[in-house]
């Protein structure tokens, strides 16, 4: 397939929705260099944001950025410039790589802290007078103070409206159906086929960057609510399945062309880690369940 044919059939125009550059640089380092050591050669970096429709100097403009928010620091070896990630980054970037790669199994039930701070970990919701809710899932931290575990022994019709007064489940939903309406025609082309994409590993590569991408916008900001809490069109189940499919069927080519072209300061990055290895397990062991 043709990089025009690339660009008609999965919207990857140049200049079309083109990402922002900051968001894009954290999505390429936490995607594909974390996992690799997490160095970067600014002239790498610099082509494959191109490949999105990203100039050069913003690409340059966002790294500073970055730089001065405490995620990227910088090092100058001869004429070129490395760009790795801080200890703080690479730790966020883990955090959200679970939520990507390796989701914790779903919310069973709900936690109730009595007399929680003002200052509620993520995932929490405030009730008032010192009341707060949360998703019982075994990622979510816990308040200091009293913490109770609640289950739904009445009628659960009830949820849904009630937890979209805490979450902003609407936004996310809309997220969600974005990135299903984005990759509609790459999900269609995975169904009518045996699973794969015929693209070459820069394609690949670039595809598989919009999938996180998108697919990122909408998991992060996710509660992960008990299912009877979610709307009765809730569309995260049905964009899961398509993330999960489409990054597998990319994945081959895009981690190769990785292994020939980006480098660090050393040299060649791998095309395979022990981690990348890890999260393509869990992600056939998952897609091996949404298929049963």
């Amino acid at each position: 397939m043709s990089t025009a044919e690339v660009n008609a059939k999965f919207q990857m125009l140049p200049g079309a929705d083109v990402p922002r550059a900051p968001v894009f640089i954290v999505t390429l380092y936490g995607d594909a260099i974390e996992p690799r050591g997490g160095t970067l050669w600014m002239g790498d970096l610099v082509t494959c944001c191109a490949r999105q429709g990203i100039s050069e100097s913003l690409v340059r403009t966002a790294v500073s950025r970055l730089v001065t928010a405490g995620k990227l620091f910088g090092e100058r070896i001869g004429r070129k410039s490395f760009y790795r990630l801080t200890g703080q980054a690479r730790a966020e970037f883990r955090q959200a790589a679970r939520v990507l790669y390796a989701p914790p199994p779903p919310a069973r039930g709900w936690l109730v802290a009595a007399k929680a701070a003002e200052a509620l970990p993520e995932g929490w919701a405030s009730l008032g007078q010192g009341a707060a809710i949360a998703p019982n899932r075994e990622d979510i931290a816990f308040p200091a103070g009293p913490l109770l575990s609640a289950e739904t022994v009445g009628d659960p019709a009830g949820w849904p409206a009630l937890a979209a007064d805490y979450w902003d489940l609407q936004g996310v939903a809309d997220r969600y159906k974005r990135f299903l309406l984005r990759f509609e025609a790459l999900g269609a082309l995975l169904k009518s086929g045996n699973g794969t994409v015929d693209l070459e590993g820069e394609e690949a590569l670039a595809l598989r960057l919009q999938l996180v991408h998108h697919y990122r916008l909408a998991a992060l900001k996710d509660p992960r609510l008990p299912r009877d809490a979610w709307p009765s069109d809730w569309p995260a189940e049905e964009a899961r399945q398509l993330f999960v499919r489409a990054y597998l069927s990319l994945t081959a080519e895009a981690d190769a062309y990785i292994g020939l072209t980006f480098r660090d300061a050393i040299g060649l990055l791998p095309s395979a880690t022990e981690e990348t290895c890890l999260r393509l397990d869990r992600l056939e062991r998952e897609m091996a369940m949404l298929t049963c």
